[in-house]
Formats: C-alpha cells, sequence, structure tokens
C-alpha cells in the first residue's frame, strides 16, 4: 500500500465537492475554515464547480469528475479536503480515471458519504486515503483543538507512527448553527471485547461502505481491523443489519472500532451491546467503541489502508497509527 506524500507548512489544499455543494455552507463558515487551514501554513484553493447546486444539492457527475481530476493532476496541488458529505459520491466510481490518480498520489481527505469515494481510490489505486475532516469541519471554533491535532498528526508527522488518544470531551450539537452556546460531554472510549490486533486498517461510515460490496470499488477487508461509524439516521436495528452485512462480507477480521453515535440515532449502551453479542467472531478479537469518529465532534483523522496496532488489556486501550 502507498501512502502519499505528507502535507507540511506551505502545502497548497484543493478544496473539491465530490458529494454535496459546498453552495449549502455559509460564506462566514467558508471564510473561518478556509482562516483556520491557512493558519496551519497551507493555501487553499477551490475547484471550479464546488459551489454548483442541483435539486439533490450537488452538481453533475461531469463536473464532479472534471474537478476531482484537476485537483490530482493540478502540480501546484499537494492534498484534497472534499467540501462536506452527503448521498451522491458513489456516483462518480465507474467514471474515475484511477490511473491518472495512481501517477499523482496525493492527501485525500473527508469522511460520511466521502468513504464510497476514498475507499474506491484506495482499492484501485493501492493509496492510502484519509478518513477524517472535511473542509467544513475546520469551521468549528470550541473543540477544535484536538481535533485538529489528530489532523496534522495523521498528515503532517512525515509518516511517523502516532498514538490516538480519546479527546477529553465530546459534543453532538448543532455547532455550526451556534458557535457560542456548545454541549460538551467527558469522553470514555469502552471496550467490548479485550485482546490485541495487529495489520491494515479500512473502514469509515458503515451504511457507505456496505453500498461497495459486490463491486471492483470495495477494499480487501478479509482479516483487517475495521472501523466505522454511522450518523443519526440509523437506528439500532439498522446498525445491527449493517454490520452484520459487512461483517459477512468479510468473513474474519482482526479487530473492530466501532465511532460514537448520535444521540438522534437512539443507540445506547444496552443495545450496541446486545447487537455485538450476536457476532461470535466478535468474541476474540479486540472491539472498542464510543472511539472519536463520525458525526460527533472531534473528528479524528484515520488512514484507509494504513497499518495500526490494537490493544485492549486490563480496561486500558492504546491505539497506534502507521499512517
Amino acid at each position: 500500500m502507498h501512502t502519499p506524500p505528507p502535507l507540511k507548512k506551505g502545502s497548497h489544499i484543493r478544496v473539491i465537492a465530490p458529494s454535496r455543494s459546498a453552495s449549502i455552507l455559509s460564506k462566514e463558515g467558508i471564510s473561518q475554515a478556509k482562516k483556520r487551514l491557512e493558519s496551519f501554513g497551507f493555501t487553499v484553493s477551490f475547484g471550479q464547480h464546488v459551489f454548483e447546486c442541483d435539486l439533490h444539492s450537488s452538481s453533475s457527475i461531469e463536473h464532479r469528475l472534471s474537478d476531482l481530476h484537476e485537483a490530482f493532476t493540478d502540480d501546484e496541488v499537494d492534498g484534497i479536503l472534499t467540501a462536506i458529505g452527503g448521498f451522491n459520491s458513489n456516483e462518480l466510481l465507474p467514471y474515475i480515471d484511477y490511473d491518472l490518480i495512481r501517477q499523482h498520489p496525493k492527501v485525500l481527505c473527508g469522511y460520511s458519504d466521502i468513504t464510497a469515494l476514498a475507499s474506491a481510490i484506495t482499492a484501485k489505486c493501492d493509496m492510502v486515503t484519509y478518513s477524517g475532516p472535511h473542509f467544513s469541519s475546520f469551521q468549528m471554533e470550541q473543540g477544535q483543538e484536538e481535533q485538529t491535532a489528530m489532523f496534522q498528526a495523521c498528515l503532517m508527522n512525515g509518516g511517523e507512527p502516532f498514538d490516538v488518544i480519546p479527546s477529553t470531551k465530546w459534543s453532538d450539537d448543532a455547532w455550526y448553527l451556534d458557535q457560542a452556546n456548545r454541549q460538551f460531554h467527558p469522553t470514555s472510549w469502552k471496550i467490548y471485547q479485550e485482546g490485541t490486533a495487529e495489520g491494515t486498517l479500512f473502514g469509515g461510515n458503515l451504511c457507505t461502505l456496505n453500498l461497495l460490496q459486490g463491486t471492483s470499488f470495495m477494499p480487501n477487508v478479509k482479516d483487517a481491523v475495521l472501523f466505522v461509524e454511522d450518523d443519526e439516521l440509523v437506528f439500532p436495528e439498522m446498525f445491527a443489519r449493517d454490520l452484520t452485512s459487512f461483517l459477512q462480507h468479510a468473513q474474519s477480521i482482526k479487530g473492530l472500532i466501532i465511532g460514537r453515535f448520535q444521540k438522534k440515532s437512539k443507540m445506547t449502551e444496552e443495545h450496541l451491546r446486545f447487537i455485538l453479542d450476536k457476532h461470535p467472531m466478535l468474541k476474540h478479537i479486540p472491539v472498542i467503541y464510543d472511539v472519536d469518529l463520525g458525526h460527533t465532534q472531534p473528528v479524528f483523522t484515520f488512514p484507509i489502508g494504513g497499518n495500526v496496532q490494537l490493544a485492549c488489556t486490563n480496561g486500558d486501550v492504546k491505539l497506534r497509527i502507521h499512517s
């Protein structure tokens, strides 16, 4: 698996919108996110079509592809951030020029619906991509420090291994509507099954990842360490079905990392452990949950196709990533 060159101060970041349009973001939010990225030493530019908006709050397949290909071929661009998630990045997959991307390896980072795009590029190009903050994620003020720290550890440390430690606090509020009145809670990663594992890390948004089953765009996840998350639209029974389907597809895995659920999903610890209890394979591998990934804040950055070490012993979790 090839790792794209790391970002650094002076890197040029291109923002593209392969899913929903950046036009749904406020002008103030766009300005805040751009200024924050520039404070890291980045130059920020936008794809030609990122603000186009159609009936589904997206743009045409042709225009989204054009911005994607342009971002990879432009020699002045060092990394690519997606504007925001959505529902339709998988529309692009049959038409992407994967040879072009393979010849111009660059950081690609986003989450949620971007799972389909990132996973397909990893599968087709044998290249690490990243599940992490969107461009829009950087408009958040409170709670941004730990999100930024993990982004920089994964993408700006020259490829050195780093430890992922729990955030001090997390939130599931509409921060993008009200930056001042935030509701934070103490973070606690939890262990379902103790054990140790080392392997290739694959995953992302579970219901989006499942869209790739039966296609050539799905990475080979057998014997991988998986990380999965889902949003407020997924209730416990739906998550149970999606997880079952993916575990049946994978056949065997070495470890499972589950992101923190949004409150509106109605997922409780009792429901989640009931779901996990159904799967004998999860009794023999390390499984943790309530991890800082997915649709609550902060959003940590994980390398899709990177190497990970997971150890859950004596009630303690150690997670080390080799991006």
